[in-house]
């Protein structure tokens, strides 16, 4: 199925996408202001030579705008946009707010962020603002609107581009400011009633129960343990913030420019998670990402396939654009290690396989000073004369080539729930293993559906589950009656679902669910746990049908299901570890513990096979995904080896031109793109 979604169900395709782009969206960003008025028009005809169509500029350009309070300088900025036009290059117009100029702080000096702790962040990095500051606010607004009555009109123009990376450096500030927005927020979402907020938090305990709102503070540095609600509720309210302040851009921009999509880039990635992106993903003309490898991760290309599977859920199956990621090394990580060779082409086709229509990366030029002057970039410090301008070169071919696949969607078998909200909570403190994490869980599912050459698509809870034949939920641990009733009526219908340990375990305040774990689930799974039995550090069991397992298990009892496997050793012999319950012609699997790789992937081969998903099928380290559309196909081979790999493909490889018969050979280390012969006869 095409990521659950029915025909009737979808927008338009590309309804907001840049009209002036008829194929694939490729560039960078691109950052004039660093370099004397002589290389622009170089790098104007190397964007010509290598098919770029799409930069991003004016995304730091707040100083060069503004250099003094209330007096602006646009003439270098049309310079450059005129200069883009000429050569049929469009701009991703940044409205500059991301970082104030160096006299915004003398001037407002409250609009400095503060910690926990109660230190203020001073400027000279970037980002250093206080999401609920209305005097920033005022000032953004501002200087929106001048960027936006003066290029509003103007040729270059493809897309808007709100601030930058919202919420990766700012994306809680503990201040008096926000303390006093924390407050109203809290006042709307609780209707005014203070013993709703109490009943919410759990006040009764540690004598915490408030009587008057303005006693009610953001979780700042306290001698104990911060109320886990208090700190769910500052997580939320903190993400409102910031996509307030995008919202407030947006519509000033909706308003004088209402043809041209607005979006910013959200940062779906392994190790960030400020912000619900959930809640971001409609507000997004288009949804937008910047991803980066962690280099030091051998499995890094599952990574990013995680990734940009979550960002397709976010956009609700439709096209989406990476807005940045990098051609080599990246400055920030604790080693510098560069891409291999082919290592660039893989990593942006497997973001076109899964669903972007935009290709981009930071940025055009690698800088010579500021903070990331060490950061890859299309042209690096050594020229064009290299191995990444060469790769630069065959990525625009490529992309020209495979432009037929903008706008179609992505087959996709599999859904997961992952939620923000619930990764927030299980960071808080106080929970029956510090071993246990968020999305732990679910990368080992995902990494056993990818080597099993199975799409999956992200999806937050609440989603419309319709037409997935598996649902996987990993450590879900915060679950709404909403949710738990959607799950249920998916598997009552015939879905399959898998659910690992502690999830269902609260609701959306934080609460623990009474009468048995796994609270949410109980019933559906039927099982029930009467105790955690967390191991310690380093303990492994062994179970009864030879897996290994480690970090937790449960006192389980059954309950209208079966036992798959039983735990051989450890506190709980005999214990049921893995179960299953027939719902129908569905199935509800139960995971009550933490399985090594191997037996997690044979798990999954059962659970795929019992569902009829086709699996298992493709070379081990190939990555095989399909788009389709429009009464085409269109067949993304990845080889991730070093070997040549042949996979079953009946068609055109548009990236060499060869006809594929029956097969197609991707030689190790490349990329097959195949237009495949679709049956129209039924």
């Amino acid at each position: 199925m095409i990521d659950g979604m029915s025909s009737n169900q979808r927008p338009a395709s590309g309804s907001r996408w840049p009209r002036q782009i008829p194929g694939l969206a490729f560039g960078a960003d691109y950052n004039p202001e660093q370099w004397p008025a002589d290389t622009w028009r170089e790098d104007l005809r190397l964007m010509q030579e290598v098919g770029v169509n799409l930069v991003a500029v004016n995304v730091f350009g707040w100083a060069s705008l503004e250099p003094e309070p209330d007096r602006f300088e646009l003439d270098e900025l049309s310079r450059v946009m005129d200069m883009l036009a000429e050569h049929g290059v469009y701009a991703n117009l940044g409205t500059g707010t991301a970082s104030p100029p160096p006299w915004f702080w003398r001037r407002f000096p409250d609009t400095l962020p503060m910690t926990a702790e109660g230190t203020r962040l001073w400027p000279g990095g970037r980002q250093a603002w206080c999401p609920s500051s209305p005097t920033f606010r005022e000032r953004a607004l501002g200087l929106v609107y001048v960027v936006a009555e003066h290029f509003a009109d103007h040729p270059a123009l493809a897309m808007w581009h709100v601030s930058n990376e919202l919420g990766c450096h700012n994306a809680r500030c503990y201040c008096d400011i926000s303390a006093e927005a924390f407050r109203r927020w809290l006042r709307s979402r609780y209707d005014e009633d203070i013993d709703a907020l109490n009943a919410a938090w759990g006040t009764a305990f540690w004598s915490q129960r408030y009587t008057d709102w303005r006693d009610v503070l953001p979780p700042r540095a306290v001698p104990a343990i911060v109320n886990p609600a208090q700190q769910l509720d500052f997580r939320r309210f903190s993400s409102a913030e910031l996509l307030d302040h995008f919202r407030a851009e947006r519509d000033l921009l909706r308003k004088r420019t209402p043809g041209v999509p607005v979006t910013t880039n959200l940062m779906v990635t392994e190790h960030i998670n400020a912000l619900d992106y959930a809640a971001w993903g409609p507000e997004l003309d288009i949804v937008a990402n910047d991803h980066y490898l962690i280099a030091e991760d051998p499995d890094a290309h599952v990574e990013l396939a995680f990734c940009a599977d979550r960002v397709r859920g976010l956009a609700r199956g439709e096209p989406w654009f990476l807005m940045e990621h990098s051609t080599s090394a990246v400055n920030w990580q604790p080693r510098n290690v560069a891409k291999r060779p082919g290592e660039l082409r893989r990593n942006s086709l497997a973001h076109v396989a899964r669903g972007a229509d935009a290709v981009s990366f930071f940025q055009w030029r690698a800088s010579t000073a500021g903070a990331e002057r060490h950061h890859s970039a299309l042209i690096p410090h050594a020229g064009t004369d290299t191995k990444i301008w060469r790769e630069v070169q065959q990525l625009g071919r490529d992309l020209r080539a495979i432009q037929q696949v903008k706008g179609t969607h992505v087959e996709a078998p599999v859904a997961m729930l992952v939620d923000y909200q619930s990764q927030w909570a299980l960071e808080h403190d106080a929970h029956p293993s510090r071993d246990v994490t968020g999305l732990d869980r679910a990368h080992a599912l995902y990494r056993a559906a990818w080597h099993a050459g199975v799409t999956t698509t992200i999806l937050a809870p609440g989603a419309d589950l319709t037409g997935y034949q598996l649902v996987l939920i990993p450590t879900l641990y915060l679950v709404s009656d909403a949710t738990a009733a959607a799950v249920s009526d998916y598997v009552g219908s015939g879905g399959h679902v898998v659910v690992t340990y502690y999830s269902g375990i609260a609701d959306m305040d934080d609460r623990i669910r009474l009468g048995g774990y796994p609270g949410a689930f109980r019933d559906l799974l039927g099982v029930h746990v009467e105790e955690f039995f967390p191991l310690r550090h380093g303990e492994r069991i062994r179970l009864d049908d030879g897996s290994t397992a480690d970090v937790w298990t449960e006192l389980l009892h059954l309950r209208g299901a079966e036992a798959v496997s039983s735990y051989r050793d450890g506190p709980l012999p005999g214990v049921p570890a893995v179960t299953r319950r027939s719902v129908g012609r569905g199935a509800a699997w139960y995971v009550a513990t933490r399985l090594d790789a191997e037996g997690t992937a044979r798990l999954l081969g059962r659970v795929l096979t019992e569902a009829g998903i086709e699996h298992g099928s493709h070379p081990t380290g190939v990555e095989v995904v399909r788009r389709v559309g429009a009464g085409k196909s269109f067949l993304f081979v990845v080889n991730h080896t070093d070997s040549d790999v042949e996979v079953d493909a009946d068609g055109v490889d548009l990236v060499t031109g060869r006809t594929c018969s029956r097969t197609i050979t991707v030689v190790g280390g490349g990329v097959g793109v195949v237009q495949e012969v679709v049956d129209r006869s039924g």
